[in-house]
């Protein structure tokens, strides 16, 4: 991170991602990507002209069986029975095929941010984490996902008590966090629904917006502002240093960029997302790496599902 404090002063437009555990780090400016390796598009600033894909998008899924699955829930749900957390972000690896390329995945998806890394891993997130903004600092916690083709959806989503309690614990979470960094810090926009379409079903998801005022001179570090934000609350949870310890221990595989954060810098202000809806290429196989929030009024099976439901190319 030696030179996001130097490209910030310098007013240099650039790229920068930063993994789950805060070990490694990517940051380049603009000017010095290359297309034939990594590609993006966060919120209409992109480095790519697009291409027409034509032929539908085919994935087939291999998911992790439900035994396995309850095993890692249940060391969550014992470390929520015993209070050492409120939420915890539960993810896994599943298998997958299909007929696209990390091109063709690239250029069909739609996303608030994509992006494809070399060959490496590309994504195709809905959730902004941070924005900075002359001064002021927005954060946008998404919590809570639901079927749109199910009845009444938008109100069940809105209505169900275990999820509206994901979703303050979060808000609260990320108050407290810009509660560090900031003042002022207000809630502004409370659980508003976005729709998502996929290549095989439309989603609605549950986010807020919590806004912060900067210290006039927040440009001189701003690098450890953002590391004091990491990891996103909403792919962790609270409290969150204990949290991460339980997701080690219940996890079966390394997040590696997924749960990340990854964000663009335009030579003024800072717009970035939290590193979901994540396919890697691992030993010539590709892994699609998902999960969901588990409070202790979590149920398994449905839990189990919404891992399943959110691996899915969302598409035009």
């Amino acid at each position: 991170m030696n030179n996001f404090n130097y490209y910030i002063k310098a007013e240099t437009p650039f790229l920068f991602l930063i993994d789950f555990h805060m070990k490694n780090f990517f940051i380049s400016p603009l000017d010095q990507l290359k297309t034939n390796q990594i590609m993006f598009n966060f919120n209409g600033i992109s480095n790519f002209h697009n291409k027409q894909i034509d032929k539908k998008v085919e994935l087939i899924s291999t998911p992790v069986d439900y035994e396995t699955y309850l095993k890692s829930f249940n060391i969550v749900q014992n470390h929520l029975k015993l209070g050492n957390s409120y939420l915890v972000n539960l993810t896994f690896p599943t298998e997958i095929y299909t007929n696209f390329s990390f091109d063709e995945i690239f250029y069909k998806s739609k996303a608030l941010y994509k992006l494809k890394f070399y060959d490496h891993f590309i994504f195709f997130s809905p959730e902004t984490f941070i924005k900075i903004i002359d001064g002021f600092i927005y954060t946008y916690p998404m919590k809570g996902t639901i079927d749109a083709s199910l009845w009444n959806a938008e109100e069940r989503i809105l209505k169900d008590e275990k999820e509206l309690a994901e979703h303050i614990t979060i808000v609260d979470l990320l108050r407290n966090d810009l509660n560090m960094i900031s003042t002022d810090v207000t809630v502004t926009k409370f659980r508003f629904i976005s729709k998502i379409k996929s290549n095989n079903k439309d989603l609605l998801q549950v986010s807020s917006e919590i806004k912060g005022k900067l210290p006039p001179d927040y440009k001189n570090n701003l690098a450890e502002i953002i590391l004091k934000l990491l990891p996103a609350g909403s792919i962790s949870g609270a409290p969150k240093r204990k949290t991460v310890e339980i997701i080690k221990e219940a996890e079966i595989y390394d997040r590696g960029f997924y749960t990340g954060i990854a964000g663009i810098f335009d030579g003024k202000n800072i717009d970035s997302c939290v590193i979901i809806r994540f396919i890697e290429r691992i030993d010539d196989k590709l892994i699609y790496k998902s999960g969901g929030g588990i409070t202790i009024y979590s149920d398994p099976e449905k839990e189990y599902m919404e891992l399943i439901n959110k691996i899915y190319v969302p598409t035009c």
